[in-house]
């Protein structure tokens, strides 16, 4: 079969090589685009013979998979996959997996990378101690003993949920369904407005989907803590960021730590949340560490493995 990687899966050639060999065995031909180009044109032409087709993050329309008339199946590096049109796979008959749990540490280490940051006020004086300042006039703040609220608990909720009680917070959560692996641990679910209210720290876990777009708008916003953080690194457009620039430029609320915002870097020079006070944001590098990227390809090329046996994994359709 033809399997077309539409972009780099962020792995040196060697770690590619071994963990594609089971593919390569099998005398399937890999072809690997690792040039960024993500436009409709060019993915037409790429995936037009495609019987198989991998990609990670870039979007891929209905226009573009209409033209693969040859394609049965797509594994998605990522665990995310609102960036494919899956009614137009649905429409083709096309089988969709993803690469869901491959992050799940990451990701929840850079959410309390965030927190500390934010806690600890540790950019701005990163800056203070390079240009002969001292602490003096930035606060210092533990985390433990804080409400933290965390918002949805599926993998990597859970896994945040658990790093929290390890550090001696109080945990509450809200979620559609309550796990009780999580709450034999000591989690107390709540509905989203007490979360809201109570949390001295409230982290986003969810997945976005016509529910949760827009979810924490300025009103959700208003019933925060005026001391209170918010945290997402889950997907940018859960949260009005356009309002969360304006509660953060009105003291609403205390700070926020974003890896996600309503678009993939690089932002404009004018995006509101840039000179928002009290504000860590990164790049979208929750997924992205080493490690992570290689189970993200383990997963992947293993999504295709089993497919080809019959027996998909990781099932989006």
């Amino acid at each position: 079969m033809k399997i077309v990687f539409l972009e780099s899966l962020g792995i040196s050639e060697e770690e590619f090589n071994r963990i594609s060999k089971p593919l390569t065995d099998n005398g399937h031909e890999l072809i690997v685009y690792d040039d960024g180009k993500t436009d409709d044109e060019t993915l037409k032409t790429r995936i037009k013979d495609a019987e198989i087709a991998v990609l990670a993050n870039m979007p891929l329309s209905g226009e573009v998979i209409d033209v693969a008339d040859k394609l049965k199946y797509i594994s998605v590096a990522f665990t995310g996959y609102d960036h494919i049109d899956i009614e137009k796979c649905k429409e083709k008959g096309i089988q969709v997996s993803n690469a869901g749990g491959y992050s799940t540490n990451s990701v929840a280490e850079l959410t309390f990378g965030l927190i500390i940051a934010l806690l600890r006020s540790i950019i701005p004086l990163e800056d203070a101690i390079r240009e002969g300042g001292t602490k003096d006039g930035y606060r210092q703040l533990d985390l433990k003993g804080k409400t933290l609220g965390v918002i949805g608990t599926g993998e990597i909720g859970g896994a945040v949920a658990e790093i929290g009680l390890a550090f001696g917070c109080h945990v509450i959560a809200y979620n559609r369904s309550e796990k009780p692996k999580l709450i034999d641990k000591g989690v107390k679910y709540k509905s989203l407005d007490e979360v809201l209210q109570t949390s001295d720290i409230v982290t986003i876990h969810t997945p976005l989907t016509a529910e949760t777009r827009g979810l924490i708008d300025k009103d959700k916003l208003a019933l925060m803590k005026a001391r209170s953080f918010l945290i997402n690194t889950a997907v940018g457009p859960i949260v009005d960021n356009d309002a969360l620039a304006e509660a953060l430029h009105n003291g609403t609320i205390a700070g926020a730590g974003l890896d996600r915002v309503d678009m993939e870097p690089p932002v404009p020079a004018d995006y509101p949340l840039l000179d928002a006070p009290n504000t860590v944001l990164a790049p979208h590098v929750g997924f992205a560490t080493d490690e992570a990227m290689v189970r993200r390809a383990e997963i992947t090329l293993n999504n295709i493995v089993q497919w080809e046996k019959g027996e998909q994994e990781n099932i989006v359709l």
